[in-house]
């Protein structure tokens, strides 16, 4: 008997932007005719037809028992991978091939039925997945349970927030006894507390034998979870190898864009009308420095493409990670305080400013997000890359000693037996 649990041969998914994909899906009629004819004599008030290869030509397989981690930025194909692999779309070209039954968490509620309740999303899944009801009713208990929505399994689907949705979702998938697991981006939504039961649950899966293909940018859940990696870039793998090699590629791309003006990345997602075209990281002098040091003030300059009068601005938030991808500090300008200020000379920029820098000595970057008109405007990964170097966090030195652990200092003090 084969030891193969996925084997995909040249797999390609092309996608056309800049048209009205509806138009494929109704038969022609005059009107249709009419708006065409139109284009063509007027051809240069419409975006063109262009053509987007999500992913190009990939070919790979895991065997059974195998944790696959799948990493690359945004737009390089992963979650089109994890899309095609389950059958929610179907590709171009090529084929994939998967020995055995597939459970799968793609985006928030994929899967779900918004009208049906939760309990009842629950059995539809297990029959989407062949499984009996029997069988269904002997895992439900555990699904909820781990989920951690029991007050809510009888209600619709279509009240439960995103976090909810994941929850169930996760649990659904992981409990229904698949032998091939697919897992897009699970850690990005819910608490620290079900990302480690996630983390757990998925890690118990592989010990048992069945098949795990992870997405996500969190490179030391990767890492921790994953002996396979498979990197992509723009929608071709650059990396088929073990995950260490893989983590180093992507570890090595991201270093390189950092260097890249902002307002030319295309690797980037949201709306687009307003977006981010460069980052200043100042120190104490309000000077651009690339190095910030531990205690002392630090401020970070957005620079926004032109606002229009009319414009909603909601937050910009962003994140700085480490350069594994963990979390470290989190920042929104809608969470606000009373040192606050909205100033009509700033124009295009957004400031937050830092008294006394908690970071520990190490490297880090910072991911951007702008939403505006009740849209997602714009989403930027690695917008910038810092350092940060030992200094003293009110008066207390801090260094880079090799046994810290984690990567922020709070102000604090000791009380010790005399």
């Amino acid at each position: 008997m084969s030891d193969i649990a996925i084997h995909v041969d040249n797999l390609s998914k092309k996608y056309r932007i800049g048209r009205n994909q509806n138009e494929a899906l109704h038969k022609p009629s005059p009107l249709r005719h009419l708006a065409h004819s139109m284009r063509y004599f007027l051809g240069a008030f419409f975006q063109p037809e262009e053509t987007l290869w999500a992913l190009k030509n990939v070919s790979f397989e895991v065997k059974q028992g195998d944790v696959l981690g799948v990493i690359g930025r945004n737009g390089s194909g992963k979650s089109t991978l994890l899309k095609l692999l389950s059958r929610v779309t179907e590709p171009t070209t090529g084929r994939a091939v998967i020995y055995g039954r597939v459970g799968a968490l793609l985006e928030v509620g994929t899967g779900f039925h918004p009208e049906l309740t939760g309990r009842e999303n629950v059995f539809l899944s297990g029959a989407i997945l062949g499984m009996k009801r029997a069988e269904i009713e002997r895992k439900f208990d555990e699904i909820i349970a781990f989920s951690g929505i029991e007050r809510f399994i009888d209600t619709p689907i279509k009240y439960y927030s995103s976090g909810m949705r994941v929850r169930l979702g996760f649990a659904v998938a992981a409990h229904l006894e698949p032998e091939v697991l697919l897992i897009d981006e699970v850690l990005a939504v819910g608490d620290a507390e079900f990302q480690q039961k996630c983390l757990g649950k998925m890690s118990q899966v592989a010990t048992e034998g069945r098949t795990v293909l992870f997405v996500s940018h969190n490179m030391a859940a990767v890492q921790s979870l994953c002996n396979r990696g498979l990197y992509l870039q723009k929608g071709e793998v650059l990396v088929d190898g073990t995950i260490s090699e893989a983590v180093k590629m992507y570890l090595k791309i991201i270093d390189e864009i950092s260097q890249q003006e902002i307002s030319e990345r295309s690797d980037r997602s949201g709306l687009g009308n307003i977006r981010l075209v460069g980052v200043d990281i100042t120190d104490q002098s309000h000077l651009t420095a690339l190095t910030l040091i531990t205690g002392e003030p630090a401020q970070f300059v957005f620079h926004l493409s032109h606002l229009e009068p009319n414009t909603v601005f909601e937050y910009l938030d962003f994140t700085i990670c480490d350069l594994q991808g963990n979390p470290v500090a989190y920042f929104n300008s809608i969470d606000s305080s009373p040192e606050d200020q909205k100033s009509p000379e700033l124009h295009d920029k957004v400031i937050c400013w830092i008294h006394e820098l908690p970071l520990l000595p190490g490297r880090y970057r910072i991911n951007v997000g702008i939403k505006a008109n009740g849209e997602m405007q714009d989403h930027v990964e690695a917008a910038a890359i810092f350092n940060v170097e030992q200094g003293r966090l009110r008066g207390r030195p801090i260094d880079n000693r090799s046994q810290r652990l984690g990567s922020v200092i709070f102000p604090h003090r000791w009380i010790l037996p005399g």
